[in-house]
């Protein structure tokens, strides 16, 4: 049986009304912004002039805002203009139904109906199925990709991307969007952490790989949320074996393992996954994920948002043991 292909057109990704969807979905959160304030303000003429840009094929998208967060780790953030971000949704609102078909049911990043806690609850499962209800010893492969937004490959991306979209303007448009950023001055290599795009484009990226594993390796137990993933067995030889040829599938897409964040492991030592440490029957926050919360809990004390962010912990922390954490949390309201 043939590959499915994208069937939407063009014309159906810059179309005006894709365009004003596109920026509903955009506002969401952030009405208050001086930047979006702005562009809202003469918003009609604003769409109708980036849609006859699309149509004449004259759209060249423009540079980014860098700045830094170390939430949970240092990352570099590129952020698009307005403009630019509104055009991000509108692709996104036509691809992602599609190529979400495509993927593995095991792919948990950036995904409707996914996300870590759903990540983290099949990892559950899967330790309890490999343990054959506890009775055996679980072995875990956990693998991180080494700068993984920074290193994906535009020329790989575009022949993957190809293999699903038949329409050329299509691919020209992903051109601009793609090549519109650049690591170190080279613009043949990166994704900016701050588009939507970029999430998509990953997935899609990683789909290859995931694809391998699961019908080629016929890896059964095996999670994968962004650049980490994970293999589950009760053969620590198996996954040894397993190492060389996934250092070679992501080879061929141009990536690397980190060097520092491979480890085979079993679940009695306690499995760093996705910020929590997993045991055989419980999971505890990583110590660092612990001491950043309360660093940002004691940072926001006594301002307006201290309430939604306590909140916003509350709800992560029912996802393990925590009771001791979640009284700190309670003591201070």
């Amino acid at each position: 049986m043939g590959r499915i292909l994208f069937s939407h057109t063009y014309e159906d990704i810059i179309s005006v009304e894709n365009l004003l969807a596109a920026w509903r979905e955009f506002l969401k959160g952030k009405r208050k912004k001086r930047d979006v304030r702005q562009f809202q303000y003469h918003l009609f003429d604003n769409i109708h002039a980036l849609h006859r840009d699309l149509v004449g094929l004259t759209y060249c998208h423009g540079g980014y805002e860098h700045f830094k967060i170390s939430d949970p780790k240092p990352r570099d953030i590129h952020k698009a203009s307005v403009r630019d971000r509104l055009l991000h949704h509108a692709i996104y609102r036509k691809l992602y139904p599609f190529f979400d078909r495509t993927f593995i049911y095991g792919s948990y990043s950036c995904r409707l109906g996914k996300g870590t806690h759903k990540a983290m609850n099949q990892f559950r499962v899967f330790a309890y199925k490999v343990s054959k209800n506890h009775t055996r010893t679980r072995w875990v492969l956990k693998c991180d990709i080494r700068k993984f937004f920074a290193s994906i490959d535009h020329q790989t991306l575009f022949a993957i991307l190809e293999k699903y979209i038949p329409d050329q303007n299509i691919l020209w448009l992903l051109h601009e969007v793609v090549g519109s950023f650049s690591v170190n001055g080279a613009h043949s290599q990166g994704l900016p952490l701050g588009n939507l795009t970029s999430q998509l484009l990953v997935n899609i990226y990683m789909n290859e790989f995931d694809q391998y594993i699961k019908h080629t390796l016929k890896a059964k137990y095996y999670i994968r949320y962004a650049d980490d993933f994970v293999f589950l067995s009760d053969s620590k030889k198996q996954l040894e074996l397993l190492l060389p040829y996934i250092i070679v599938k992501l080879s061929e897409l141009k990536l690397q393992l980190h060097p520092n964040k491979v480890s085979i492991q079993t679940f009695a030592t306690g499995v760093d996954f996705l910020g929590w440490v997993h045991f055989v029957d419980h999971r505890v926050l990583r110590t660092s994920t612990k001491k950043r919360m309360l660093r940002r809990l004691a940072e926001c004390a006594g301002q307006s948002g201290e309430q939604a962010t306590k909140e916003s912990y509350f709800g992560m922390l029912r996802h393990g043991n925590t009771k001791q954490l979640q009284g700190i949390l309670a003591a201070g309201q």
